[in-house]
């Protein structure tokens, strides 16, 4: 599977090692947690927060935390829970930090786990079904990544090894915002870092993961659903599915996908939801928060062609820690990711190369963004498109997987300084490719683009390799937004 070098998740701020004196001043508190409960916290980028069992077990999504150890946060929102009770030793500065006892779903979501495991079994005792394949769909805010890391952590701790699927643009997995990615966890998640890191350069106390990663250059896969977010998904639901057939153990521990909260739309995002599944041969589909997505799920699925196409629908829980992230919360997190990407972080410090190319070396391509056009009235502007396809519709001008003439699902741009700032995709195919081509290539890594001189017509890039890529297609997409203080 392709590897993204020097890839990291949590990322420093410029005040980081300020704020980590001043937090280590403060004196370290005693929490005493009971059983079935759990201390959550939030941390605001800039703070730091230091946990460490001191007596008892815990976990954190899922992971277990080791006794004496201390882990550090930054910038996140979490929970530690406690299954029997324990005692935790405190320190940092937090925006909020409580006991919480509303933990009923967390057994609910073991019960879930439980249900999991006897499909796998059954795999591994000769099923030529395999593992379970899971959806997990609803609103935003409701846990659904919390729930991804719960079922991929206890399934780990049971010596299993599932392929974690994020069709969620907006967060990054193993990846920055931007990325539809798949990887197969076999080892212990680093809590610290979200999910962990993807091959760098230097030891890790936490093993390294390959990630597989797709470039999707909008917010949301309604932006673009058929020119670019189910051909993604087909293209990866392959490669996921090729990747299992030579693993058994892999198959046998199944696929858990996790999906973003826009999908919860009946009007235009269902049959995401239902080429997701076909896909992926889904198996299993949970849903968490909407009590319509529900009843509407159950209905779709209901009546089945075939066994083989049998999808068991099931509600579940909320957990009572699930919060609201605010965009000014997702924006810096995005951001942070983003600045790991290229220079690491706390633990781990890499050293991104600057290059210079002349423009006439670079096939640049930019993502054509056909609603955001013809909301503003310019779809007709467009490549391929006439003064007369001015009433085209967004939906009617979206190219699906066989219709290419007329209609471009990228347009080649020459570097201007609209791109300084900007994260651009290096494909691991040709810059002379075809359109179903760059779009269905895998990424080779992310470069930022820090300066353009226009009159000289060179740009310059932050990479995270010194290694020149040579004649490989870049895509330039609306998303992730650019980040204008990583470079000086």
């Amino acid at each position: 599977m392709a590897s993204l070098p020097g890839l990291s998740l949590t990322a420093p701020t410029p005040s980081g090692s300020t704020a980590q004196s001043a937090a280590a001043f403060l004196p370290p508190r005693t929490e005493e947690l009971p059983a079935r409960s759990e201390l959550r916290f939030e941390v605001a980028f800039g703070k730091t927060y230091r946990i460490r069992v001191l007596r008892g077990t815990a976990e954190i999504f899922g992971t277990e935390l080791a006794p004496t150890v201390t882990y550090t946060f930054t910038g996140t929102k979490a929970a530690v829970f406690t299954w029997h009770g324990c005692s935790l030793e405190l320190q940092g500065e937090v925006e909020s930090e409580y006991v919480g006892s509303e933990t009923d779903a967390m057994a609910e979501w073991l019960n879930v786990h439980g249900m999991l495991e006897t499909v796998r079994d059954d795999a591994n005792a000769g099923s030529t079904d395999g593992g379970p394949r899971v959806l997990i769909v609803g609103p935003d805010n409701t846990g659904k990544t919390s729930l991804v890391k719960c079922l991929t952590a206890w399934s780990v701790k049971t010596g299993r090894c599932p392929t974690v699927v994020n069709l969620d643009p907006r967060e990054g997995l193993l990846s920055i915002p931007g990325s539809i990615t798949a990887v197969t966890i076999s080892s212990t998640i680093d809590v610290e870092e979200g999910w962990g890191s993807s091959p760098i350069s230097g030891p890790t106390n936490i093993p390294v993961k390959t990630p597989l990663v797709y470039h999707y250059p909008f917010a949301s896969p309604s932006d673009a659903p058929s020119s670019l977010f189910k051909p993604l998904v087909t293209r990866a639901a392959l490669a996921v599915t090729s990747r299992l057939e030579e693993d058994p153990a892999a198959k046998s521990s199944g696929i858990i996908i996790d999906t973003p909260g826009s999908l919860n739309s009946p009007r235009d995002a269902y049959s995401s939801i239902a080429h997701i599944a076909s896909e992926f041969s889904v198996n299993v589909l949970l849903v968490l928060g909407s009590e319509r997505l529900y009843s509407d799920m159950a209905r779709r699925f209901a009546n089945p062609k075939t066994a083989e196409d049998t999808v068991h629908v099931f509600r579940i829980s909320t957990t009572g820690g699930a919060v609201a992230r605010d965009e000014t919360f997702m924006r810096s997190a995005r951001q942070q990711q983003i600045k790991a990407y290229f220079f690491g972080d706390a633990k781990t410090s890499l050293n991104p190369h600057g290059q210079w190319w002349d423009f006439g070396d670079l096939p640049v391509y930019r993502a054509i963004d056909r609603s955001a056009a013809s909301s503003t009235g310019t779809l007709n502007f467009l490549p391929g498109m006439d003064d007369e396809d001015e009433g085209v519709s967004a939906a009617a001008a979206m190219p699906s997987q066989d219709q290419s003439a007329g209609q471009e699902i990228f347009e080649r741009v020459t570097p201007s300084q609209a791109m300084v700032n900007a994260i651009v995709a290096i494909k691991f195919c040709s810059g002379k490719a075809g359109q179903e081509m760059i779009r269905d290539s895998c990424v080779m890594g992310f470069a930022y683009v820090a300066e353009v001189d226009e009159g000289r017509k060179k740009i310059r890039f932050l990479a995270p390799h010194p290694s020149r890529w040579g004649d490989r297609a870049l895509v330039w997409g609306s998303w992730p937004e650019g980040v204008g203080d990583l470079v000086a």
